[in-house]
């Protein structure tokens, strides 16, 4: 029994004779190194996922190896040589040990030390994800660190198009949507506070920099509860990669927050819109434009998309905004009549899905014309849904579908969706109360909108609150948004829909006079154009003061002309005088109504 101690005692002395422990120790510190080195170049020279596996299995091949040898040889003043067997050293003195190993094996036991207390220190830092925290998420706008202030759009388009990658995974339970962050950018407010107001789990900040033809973006995926870094990674690659980058930041949060990525979604995310730099940076151009636009007049963007176009005809994106734009022209704040605007934009929009049938663009293009126009809701909700379908975390596709439930009146289904950033949007949960009967409900969130919005200096906030309390038939209040909408705008305040609103606030609130005064400018912007549906919001001003001839007069003008707004035909109480007359169940029918209510029915048996 006592003889094991002893032989593993001997066993011991031999491997430290022949030097064994020393080459273990520097090996396992030259491999800690190497190992350490390797998992930081792999993220940003993108090396395949199996380097790192690959690396450990050659660094254990190679341990084999120096044990063996260490083993056999020594290193001696006169070079290699084979290590003596114990029996022809046991009556020489000791050698002589060598300074160097002392040397190399002190600093191989420093080396090793300092990683271990690099790696406490760096983990204290980093952030595991619980598999049960709500995966919910902002994208704050990227800073611009360019000399060129001329970059912001492609900065802001990096900003976009990552948010657009994480809105097609649908494990995420949260993305917040592009307006709501925008009101963050250049803020001081810190990660945790920006992250309680938006209601999310993990920050996503970072950094745009264009010298010359290269590129420096930084990115930093952060915890907002902990303040904690999970992901950060700094791009030092040439402009034309950009694209590249942006799916790989998106693929890179979804991996480190623990969401669910299948291969579909994964195939979405890695494809190229374009090849052709020059395009893509022409579409991001418009697309900056058309958000920061304080007029409508799209002409211009229209004109950077069919740039993109020329120089890639096999660009979707491109074709599918140039067709909304386009299509955009024909609404109440376009400048189009809305037939000709459809005739124009549906080219684009054929030929985006043509290119890509999973064009969300493209789809919601579709969508708006089979709505506002052909009068076809079945179709229309089938493109909706396509949408939602296409981009399951997107906030704008919940609220255009939560819209057109309401407008169809299938308000439990507009309700299922979450409340909108947008006061436009934010009316939705409000309308659909009202209509429900909910009015102790509805009042609540009218008077909370008023109350947020008041000083907000915005015309259409002014102009939203001022319709939703016509709705309700607070006239008195609706009048007081309306004006302070006139003194804050000088182009929308002159469209039918603001026009025909605040004539019946006058009207409503005993200043007639005002009122006709504004219904007989409209009468005659009638003559000249259908542009934003004058004839159609004529009659429905006719129709809330109960003059039910006026009203069919001027709604048969605004059917000959197509107008965009009678899919609000069913549900605005505007029309409710109308409804005991035949004369609104033929127009219901013929705009579209009734084909989807008996839709509706069928759907149900």
């Amino acid at each position: 029994m006592s003889s094991n101690p002893i032989k593993l005692s001997h066993f011991w002395q031999e491997l430290k004779r022949r030097k064994v422990t020393r080459v273990i120790t520097v090996y396992a510190a030259a491999a800690f190194v190497i190992l350490e080195v390797s998992s930081i170049i792999v993220e940003p020279l993108k090396l395949p996922e199996w380097t790192l596996t690959m690396v450990i299995v050659l660094l254990c091949i190679g341990f084999v190896i120096a044990v063996i040898l260490s083993w056999i040889y020594d290193a001696t003043p006169t070079g290699i040589e084979k290590t003596k067997p114990v029996v022809d050293v046991q009556h020489e003195s000791a050698p002589a040990t060598s300074n160097g190993w002392k040397i190399a094996s002190y600093i191989s036991f420093l080396v090793i030390a300092g990683l271990i207390l690099i790696h406490i220190v760096a983990g204290s830092n980093r952030s595991e994800v619980s598999p049960e925290l709500e995966k919910s998420i902002a994208v704050l706008p990227f800073h611009n660190f360019s000399t060129d202030t001329e970059q912001e759009y492609m900065c802001y388009g990096l900003t976009d198009e990552i948010m657009n990658h994480l809105y097609k995974i649908e494990s995420f339970d949260k993305v917040v949507s592009l307006t709501s962050i925008l009101n963050y950018k250049d803020s001081e407010k810190n990660i945790t506070e920006i992250a309680e107001e938006l209601g999310v789990n993990f920050i996503l900040e970072g950094t745009y920099t264009k010298i010359g033809e290269q590129l420096r973006v930084t990115a930093k995926l952060i915890e907002a509860s902990t303040d904690k870094r999970i992901w950060q990674n700094e791009y030092d690659q040439p402009y034309k990669e950009i694209i590249a980058i942006q799916s790989d930041i998106a693929l890179q949060i979804a991996d480190h927050v623990k969401v669910y990525l299948t291969d579909n979604e994964r195939q979405k995310i890695e494809k190229i819109p374009t090849t052709n730099q020059e395009a893509y940076e022409l579409l991001q151009q418009a697309i900056y434009t058309f958000s920061t636009l304080e007029s409508p007049t799209v002409d211009p963007i229209i004109s950077l998309a069919q740039k993109a176009i020329e120089l890639d005809p096999e660009y979707a994106n491109a074709y599918a905004w140039a067709g909304i734009w386009n299509l955009y022209l024909g609404v109440y704040a376009g400048t189009k009549e809305i037939t000709s605007a459809v005739w124009e934009a549906t080219p684009f929009l054929e030929k985006a899905l043509e290119l890509d049938k999973n064009s969300s663009a493209a789809h919601l293009g579709m969508a708006n014309i089979y709505e506002w126009v052909k009068w076809d809701f079945i179709k229309a909700e089938e493109e909706y849904v396509k949408i939602n379908e296409l981009e399951p975390n997107k906030p704008m596709n919940y609220d255009l579908l939560a819209q057109f439930y309401l407008k169809m009146n299938r308000l439990d289904d507009a309700l299922l969706f979450p409340f909108s950033s947008s006061v436009y949007l934010n009316t939705i949960p409000f309308r659909a109360h009202f209509l429900k009967g909910n009015k102790t409900e509805a009042n609540r969130l009218i008077d909370s909108m008023s109350e947020v919005y008041r000083n907000s200096g915005n015309w259409i906030n002014y102009c939203e609150i001022g319709d939703a309390y016509i709705w309700n038939e607070e006239f008195d209040s609706a009048l007081v948004f309306l004006e302070s909408a006139m003194a804050n705008d000088t182009f929308y305040i002159m469209l039918p829909r603001f026009q025909a609103g605040l004539a019946l606030a006058y009207y409503k609130t005993s200043k007639a006079e005002r009122a006709r005064s504004i219904i007989k400018n409209l009468i005659q912007k009638s003559d000249k154009t259908a542009a934003g549906s004058p004839a159609y919001y004529t009659g429905w001003f006719y129709s809330w003061i109960g003059d039910g001839d006026s009203a069919f007069y001027w709604l048969e003008k605004a059917y000959e002309n197509r107008s965009p707004e009678f899919p609000w035909l069913k549900v605005d109480p505007a029309f409710d005088n109308l409804k005991e007359n035949d004369r609104y169940w033929d127009l219901y029918e013929r705009t579209g109504h009734k084909a989807y209510d008996d839709f509706m029915a069928s759907q149900s048996k």
